[in-house]
C-alpha cells in the first residue's frame, strides 16, 4: 500500500519530529576532549536534526520538546528559529537555577580521524525533556487542530525515561488517529538502555509506526532481526542479506508501509563507503553508492538521509528518487562539522544526479 499524506494545504507543518535537542561541545579539528583548550559550541539530537534539515530544504518543519527556561535553551531555540524551524511546540519550564529538577542535556563530542573513531559522550541526565509527561503536550491539537503531513521521532527519544516513553507513544497514537504519516528512526543507543528494553518497549510502538527507518545494527538491537553475515564489526554488509532481514521485519509487522536503511562501511575514521536501500510496496530501491566517500564529521549523517526521506515523500518523488535524495543528503551532511545540515537543496540535487566536486565559479 502507497503512503497516503495528508493534503498539505490543510496543516500547518510539512514534517514535524518530536526529541531531544542538546548543546554539543566538541575540540576544534580531530583534538581529544582530555586535552582540549577551546570547545566548539553547536547544537543537535537526532530528532531535532531532522526538523531542522527539512527547514533548510525548504518545508514547513516543527520541533516538539521540553526545555528550562535559561541561556543554554536559547542556544537551541535560536540555532532552530534562525533556520525558520517552528518551536512553539517546545515546553518552557522554569529553571531553579543550578539544574537540580531541569536542565539542557550536553554532547561532548571527538571527531575521529585515522583509526580513531568518533565518540559521543553524554552529561544528559535529569535533562527536561526526558521528565516529560504524556499530558503536557496537547497531541489533539497539533496534529488534529494544527495539521502535520509527516511526523518523526525515534528510539533515542523513546529510551531518556518511562515518561519520554510514554510521551513518544502517546504522540504516536494521535499522529495516526490524525492521518499524519509516522516515521521511527530505530537509532540504537547503548548507552541509553539495553538491547533487551529497546525490544521490549518498540513492540508497543511499533503499531503505530509506518515508515521504519535504521541501519543494520538498530535492526538487530531495537527489533531483535539479525542481517546474516554482516559480521559484529559491521565492515562488510551483504546487501542481499540485509534485504532478507527487512522481508523478515515486514512479514513480521505487515502494516509497515516503508523500511529505509543506511550502508556505512567504515575503512577509517575519514573514508567511508556509503550507500541506502528503501523498501516499499513489495518493491527494494537501491541508492548509487558513494565509495571510499572522505568524511568530515560522520555525526548526522543517519538525521541527513531520514530528513531527505520525509522531504522525498512529501513531494511525492518516486521511490528510487527518494532513496537517492536521502543518500545524498546524508552524504553531504557529513562534509560539515557539526550535527546539523549546512547544506541546500540544489547541493542535494546536484550530487543526486551524479554531479561531481569540481570548482563551481
Amino acid at each position: 500500500m502507497a503512503l497516503q499524506l495528508r493534503d498539505t494545504t490543510k496543516c500547518r507543518f510539512d514534517a514535524l519530529t518530536l526529541g531531544e535537542c542538546m548543546v554539543r561541545l566538541a575540540p576544534p579539528g580531530h583534538g581529544r576532549l582530555e586535552f582540549a583548550k577551546t570547545l566548539e559550541v553547536d547544537v543537535g539530537g537526532a530528532e531535532y536534526n531532522v526538523a531542522y534539515a527539512c527547514a533548510r530544504l525548504g518545508l514547513r518543519a516543527g520541533f516538539v520538546s521540553k526545555l528550562p527556561d535559561n541561556l543554554l535553551a536559547r542556544i537551541i531555540l535560536d540555532h532552530a528559529r534562525a533556520a525558520g524551524v517552528d518551536v512553539s511546540n517546545v515546553a518552557l519550564e522554569t529553571f531553579d537555577g543550578v539544574g537540580r529538577n531541569s536542565r539542557v542535556g550536553l554532547n561532548f563530542t571527538e571527531v575521529g580521524t585515522g583509526v580513531r573513531p568518533s565518540v559521543t559522550m553524554y552529561d544528559r541526565g535529569h535533562s527536561s525533556i526526558s521528565q516529560i509527561k504524556a499530558e503536557e503536550v496537547d497531541w489533539r491539537k497539533i496534529f488534529g487542530g494544527q495539521g502535520v503531513v509527516w511526523f518523526h521521532t525515534g528510539g533515542i527519544m523513546a529510551a531518556l525515561s518511562e515518561s519520554a516513553a510514554g510521551a513518544t507513544k502517546a504522540a504516536l497514537q494521535a499522529a495516526r488517529e490524525a492521518g499524519t504519516v509516522t516515521s521511527y528512526d530505530l537509532n540504537f543507543r547503548s548507552k541509553l538502555w539495553s538491547s533487551q528494553q529497546a525490544i521490549a518497549l518498540t513492540k508497543e510502538l511499533i503499531p503505530h509506526i509506518q515508515v521504519l527507518i535504521g541501519n543494520e545494527e538498530d535492526f538487530q538491537k531495537v527489533l531483535g532481526f539479525e542481517v546474516e553475515g554482516a559480521g559484529d564489526d559491521m565492515r562488510q554488509l551483504p546487501i542481499a542479506a540485509y534485504k532478507r532481514m527487512v522481508g523478515r521485519v515486514v512479514k513480521a509487522y505487515p502494516h509497515i508501509q516503508a523500511v529505509c536503511t543506511t550502508l556505512r562501511e567504515v575503512k577509517s575514521g575519514l573514508i567511508n563507503n556509503w550507500g541506502a536501500i528503501l523498501w516499499h510496496e513489495g518493491e527494494f530501491y537501491e541508492a548509487t553508492p558513494f565509495k571510499d566517500m572522505e568524511v568530515e564529521d560522520r555525526v548526522g549523517g543517519g538525521d541527513g538521509f531520514c530528513s531527505g526521506v520525509a522531504y522525498g515523500f512529501i513531494k511525492g518523488m518516486k521511490c528510487a528518487d527518494v532513496v537517492n535524495f536521502g543518500a545524498a543528503h546524508g552524504a553531504l551532511l557529513q562534509t560539515t562539522r557539526g550535527d546539523t545540515s549546512q547544506v541546500t537543496l540544489d547541493e542535494v540535487l546536484h550530487v543526486m544526479r551524479g554531479g561531481t566536486a569540481r570548482i563551481q565559479r
